[in-house]
């Protein structure tokens, strides 16, 4: 490559992304994923837009299976370890068995109303199999689901990509499908290596960093990446889940008090969207909307049969011995979201030349696109139709000012929708724990720093200062007064789900 070429790579590059983050914000006012963008601008810069080649789908594979691990890693070190401590159970039971039943009910699916043949059906079985962590993280924190369903679909999604990457590679092999015992040894022998390679990385890691002072605090991020990805890099080599070993070491890392933390999880939030973006932007350049237009009712057939029959049943059998209510299991079955993950896992067997594999990669990214479109901006919906969209939701603001940082210190917003308790409760009459303190109120447009006697109106945002260790509690005593308002706790209100 040349200079001038250079150049104009990088142009295209900067001004494609800078148009994709404009067009998010208006996808986000309309509730749309910010998938569809970036898929859109790669097929627009493809071969039948601007004319850029790109038909490499070993390329695509490598760089798809790398931009994942950056995800997951940025997943976990924004997952906080008490959203999802008590619900391992029933998130590994969904990324285990459920991944299991579901590639079972989409390959019958494929088979008998599509024709494939049982290799390839059970193939686009495992592709479609995982929900995406990308999507699931986005969509998740901007809904306010009680913390047992949002924890156990964010640790479901990001543990079910490992064990659907390794059924799609078992089942894509050129010697043909492998035996049922075969199958289970490399399950157990990958995930259990990957967690414990995952675990082993993010605890050594977390010992270091607490130990090692580093000259510049830029170099903590750089570094906590950098465990993640050796994480990922070692289990491969030993021929176990990179996928879950990422996760958990970022995980472990995440939830571990850290230097620079704050920083830390910035600059994961800015690396995971570079690896979304570059992502959805390479797999829209390997698409063809001639070839994707042949395979649009093949993958709406294929598509209702895995979001209609093949996720609720993969749920509802998974989910048996935990006490999940008909409604929660009907939510968990319709946040069932893919994303990239499904079309980056369908390369797999385009580059091993599997017969049909391009009819399969084309249904696959139609199957994407129209049931993303269809559920993502569904799923609030749906939350509010079931009565579990709470209200008062409080979220997290990520915080870089540096006093903050030294106290380890939090700041959370919380929105006074209409309705909430919240509305007419003075502000002495919150009574938030000992150590969380008021900082500020946002009333159309305008921050004050409000006297003990004002009274929150539906739309405020309040702002709460408060710790790592006062933050659970005080989160439930807002969620108790949003439910209950002033009398919660003479009305035995807790907050707790």
């Amino acid at each position: 490559m040349t200079l001038p070429q250079l150049y104009l790579v990088v142009l295209i590059g900067c001004v494609t992304v800078l148009v994709s983050i404009a067009a998010i914000r208006a996808t986000h006012r309309l509730g749309l994923p910010a998938l569809l963008v970036f898929l859109g601008a790669g097929m627009v810069l493809g071969e039948d837009g601007v004319g850029i080649p790109f038909e490499d789908f070993e390329l695509a594979q490598v760089l798809g299976t790398f931009a994942l691990a950056l995800i997951l890693i940025e997943g976990g070190l924004s997952t906080r370890w008490r959203a999802i401590s008590g619900q391992l159970a029933p998130a590994s039971m969904l990324a285990t068995v459920g991944v299991g039943v579901s590639v079972t009910v989409t390959a019958l699916g494929a088979h008998y109303l599509l024709g494939f043949a049982w290799q390839t059906a059970l193939v686009m079985g495992a592709v479609v199999a995982s929900t995406d962590a990308a999507a699931v993280f986005s969509e998740l924190r901007g809904i306010g689901l009680p913390k047992r369903l949002s924890g156990t679909l964010e640790a479901e999604s990001g543990f079910n990509d490992a064990p659907a990457v390794i059924l799609v590679l078992a089942f894509s092999a050129a010697e043909g499908l492998p035996s049922t015992f075969e199958l289970f040894g490399l399950l157990v022998w990958e995930l259990a290596a990957g967690s414990v390679i995952g675990l082993a990385v993010g605890a050594g890691g977390a010992w270091l960093l607490r130990r090692l002072a580093l000259p510049v605090s830029g170099l903590y991020p750089l570094a906590v990446f950098s465990l993640g990805m050796a994480a990922f890099a070692a289990a491969g080599s030993l021929h176990a889940s990179g996928f879950i070993a990422a996760y958990l070491a970022a995980l472990v890392l995440g939830n571990s008090r850290l230097p620079h933390r704050a920083a830390t999880q910035s600059f994961a939030s800015g690396l995971g969207w570079v690896a979304q973006l570059g992502m959805f932007v390479m797999l829209g350049l390997l698409a063809s909307p001639e070839n994707l237009l042949h395979m649009l009712v093949p993958a709406l057939l294929l598509g209702a049969v895995l979001t209609f029959v093949a996720r609720p049943v993969s749920v509802w059998l998974s989910l048996i011995p935990f006490r999940f209510s008909g409604r929660e299991k009907a939510l968990l079955s319709w946040a069932g979201l893919r994303g990239a993950v499904p079309i980056i896992f369908a390369t797999i067997p385009r580059s091993e030349h599997l017969p049909g594999s391009q009819s399969l990669w084309d249904l696959v990214f139609i199957l994407v696109v129209v049931f993303t479109l269809f559920q993502g901006p569904t799923l609030p919906w749906v939350a509010k139709r079931l009565g579990l969209a709470q209200s008062g939701v409080v979220q997290e603001v990520d915080i870089e000012t540096a006093p903050l940082d030294a106290v380890d210190g939090e700041v959370l917003t919380i929105t006074v929708p209409k309705g909430s308790g919240l509305a007419g409760i003075r502000i002495f009459e919150l009574r938030l724990p000992d150590g969380s303190a008021i900082a500020g109120v946002v009333r159309v447009d305008r921050l004050f720093v409000p006297a003990k006697a004002d009274r929150l109106r539906s739309g405020d945002q309040l702002i709460v200062v408060t710790t790592p260790k006062l933050r659970e509690a005080t989160e439930q005593r807002l969620t108790a007064l949003a439910r209950a308002g002033r009398l919660a706790r003479w009305l035995g209100e807790t907050g707790r789900d």
